[in-house]
């Protein structure tokens, strides 16, 4: 591929043994007990990356239901689908940097737990902030799955050929999450007992996690980057919590007080980094086009695609009046499509490299929202079919991409600070996009004029994303 460059193995060789000299701390050296076994990882962080993104995707088809039994007023709608990217966007670097530093194994074992006990709490909730408290938790939790899991991945899969195949394979899982996740809530009549339901699956693979899996670290010398991670996170959720409540005036106070955090909070945060002898992410990592590339491509796929495809299932319900396991299976087919794509992208990897199946990803997805518009206000799903069959394609090709670029655009060593970095944008996109998505949605003249303006924006956005990232070229 010509757009990438090289990294050192996962596994560096070891110092011949000495007698006289202790050895020396090793900033890069993978530590690991037993050697990892590449079916069994791949299995497993594929599985909880798929429970993660079936708890994510859950609230989007009961958003109705879930909020009338909360009495959850329109204005709050979004703290319910906010709630776990939020606790995302927060701690997926977080996440990453203590998974390279102090254990993968340990990292993906806990966030599973941790996943699988916040999520049956959030089915006991009575009231909205309790529910979105406990999704809260759940992203927080889902972060620490999902950082860990690329780094356990590109050590199980030294070479670049079997790395393509099991980033390939989680991508899919991915999609197969979110296709998955509300098919299986709309069938349950129940949402409370849908999260229970979600809750015991993540608490299952978290125990096979914890018998099957092999601990791989590559620690540095140096102490945890405590500063920055105090910093790091309350910036993100302020500005999470800015873009979701800016829906309702974005020069209210609070809105520009928690802007104001955001920038203050960030500033300081870039002075640490520069500062700290361990960063939690190195900073000149920001002057290389690929590891650029894939922040970009995480951004607007959380903004233009998962921000549209997160609300659109209410839209549906609310406009066309179809019950949420019929607007599952809508779903299904945009989601399917995107797993179906994701594990088959291999095939087409050495000639098309992964900034090139973004640009081609984000290009589609714009083809297929577009051919979506109108539906919703002539009243007919069939017209929606076209739109996520092609959109379906797209996400699939980004799905597979983006993964893979997660962990190119990094040193192998950093591989889960990678993909924390990455997807860190990924779900600060997302929760901006949903909070845009319902803005508009809600906001036009009825349902079918601002499914129609929202449709136009995400397929700007993924124009746009697709020239960004088309731009950016690796220098050699």
């Amino acid at each position: 591929m010509t757009d990438t460059g090289t990294h050192p193995p996962t596994t560096a060789t070891p110092e011949p043994p000495t007698t006289a000299t202790p050895e020396p701390p090793a900033a890069t050296t993978e530590r690991t007990s037993p050697p990892p076994h590449p079916g069994r990882t791949l299995a497993l962080t594929s599985a909880a990356t798929a429970v993660a993104l079936m708890t994510f995707a859950a609230p989007a088809v009961t958003l109705p239901e879930t909020a009338a039994d909360l009495h959850t007023p329109l204005s709050a709608q979004a703290w319910l689908l906010n709630g776990t990217p939020l606790g995302l966007a927060a701690l997926l670097l977080v996440a990453g940097s203590l998974a390279d530093d102090y254990g993968r194994r340990r990292l993906f074992v806990s966030g599973t737990l941790a996943l699988g006990v916040t999520t049956v709490l959030g089915a006991f909730a009575s009231t909205t902030w309790l529910f979105t408290l406990a999704r809260i938790a759940q992203g927080a939790a889902s972060a620490a799955l999902l950082a860990s899991s690329l780094g356990l991945l590109v050590h199980a899969f030294p070479t670049p050929a079997g790395r393509l195949r099991a980033t390939g394979v989680w991508g899919a899982f991915v999609s197969g999450g979110i296709a998955v996740g509300p098919v299986l809530v709309g069938a349950i009549p129940d949402w409370r007992v849908a999260h229970g339901v979600l809750g015991a699956a993540a608490l299952v693979v978290a125990g096979l996690g914890a018998r099957a899996l092999s601990e791989s670290r590559s620690p540095r010398a140096g102490r945890p980057d405590f500063a920055g991670a105090l910093t790091f996170g309350p910036a993100l959720v302020a500005l999470v919590a800015a873009l979701t409540l800016g829906r309702d005036g974005w020069l209210r106070a609070p809105v520009v007080l928690l802007l104001a955090a955001t920038v203050l909070l960030g500033a300081l945060f870039v002075v640490l980094e520069r500062r700290a002898a361990t960063p939690m992410i190195d900073l000149s990592l920001l002057r290389r086009p690929l590891f650029l590339a894939s922040a970009a491509g995480g951004l607007f796929t959380g903004l233009s695609v998962i921000g549209l495809f997160t609300f659109l299932p209410t839209v549906l319900q609310r406009a066309l009046g179809l019950s949420p396991l019929d607007t599952a299976l809508l779903s299904l087919l945009w989601a399917g499509l995107a797993f179906a794509v994701a594990l088959q992208v291999r095939r087409i990897a050495h000639r098309v490299p992964p900034r090139r199946q973004l640009v081609l990803g984000f290009a589609l997805h714009a083809v297929g929202v577009l051919t979506m518009l109108g539906a919703v206000g002539a009243g007919s799903w069939a017209r929606l079919l076209p739109g996520l069959v092609v959109a379906g394609v797209g996400s699939g090709l980004l799905n597979a991409a983006l993964p893979l670029l997660a962990v190119e655009s990094v040193p192998a060593a950093r591989a889960a600070m990678g993909s924390g970095a990455q997807q860190t944008f990924r779900y600060i996109g997302s929760c901006a996009g949903v909070a845009l998505t319902i803005a508009l949605a809600t906001s036009a003249g009825g349902p079918g004029a601002g499914t129609d303006v929202a449709l136009w924006v995400s397929a700007g956005l993924a124009v746009a994303a697709g020239i960004l990232v088309g731009t950016l070229r690796e220098r050699h």
